[in-house]
């Protein structure tokens, strides 16, 4: 599929939710793009064609659904897994990153130890909005040894210029609106 073809898939099925998580958001509900595995499996398929089989070692998905994206791409690439979690999620000492949201504050966490120095990460989470979350997880991955070495993100938000933040970084997003 090419750039097109997959942004159209994307955004074929995203279902728009006004008022959640609180009023004056539009969330972005990419949940039944997970549910039709031939689409999942072209949105998996097009991260890994864009960044190549083996730039990285570990595939870090931010808390909740880039766990899925990042499950799936690791094991279809061969890669490791790191969960980059909420706080208080993890048993072990942990590197936290507090960061500001569209509705409030929040802070990620990973386990001190989640990388060994040098190993080269992909990280991956569903949508790109202010920047704040993605900005937060890829710091996390550094402090822990890691280099970053790609960010995709299913939807990215250009409106909240979260791109911007993250510079000079390359983001790839399926799809941007």
């Amino acid at each position: 599929m090419d750039e097109k073809e997959v942004a159209e898939l994307v955004a074929g099925h995203v279902v728009d939710v006004p008022d959640f998580p609180h009023a004056g958001i539009l969330f972005k509900d990419v949940t039944p793009l997970f549910a039709d595995g031939q689409a999942f499996r072209q949105v998996v398929d097009a991260v890994i064609e864009h960044h190549g089989r083996s730039s990285f070692d570990v595939v870090a998905g931010v808390e909740a659904r880039g766990f899925l994206l990042a499950g799936a791409i690791a094991y279809a690439t061969g890669a490791g897994v790191l969960a980059v979690r909420k706080a208080g999620k993890l048993p072990r000492e942990v590197l936290a990153a507090s960061y500001a949201l569209e509705y409030g504050e929040a802070t990620l966490e990973v386990h001190r130890d989640a990388l060994e120095p040098g190993q080269r990460v992909l990280v991956v989470d569903d949508l790109l909005a202010t920047g704040g979350t993605a900005e937060a997880a890829l710091s996390l991955v550094e402090q822990a040894g890691g280099m970053v070495t790609g960010f995709s993100v299913l939807i990215e938000l250009a409106f909240l210029n979260g791109r911007d933040r993250l510079a000079p970084r390359d983001v790839h997003a399926l799809l941007t609106v």
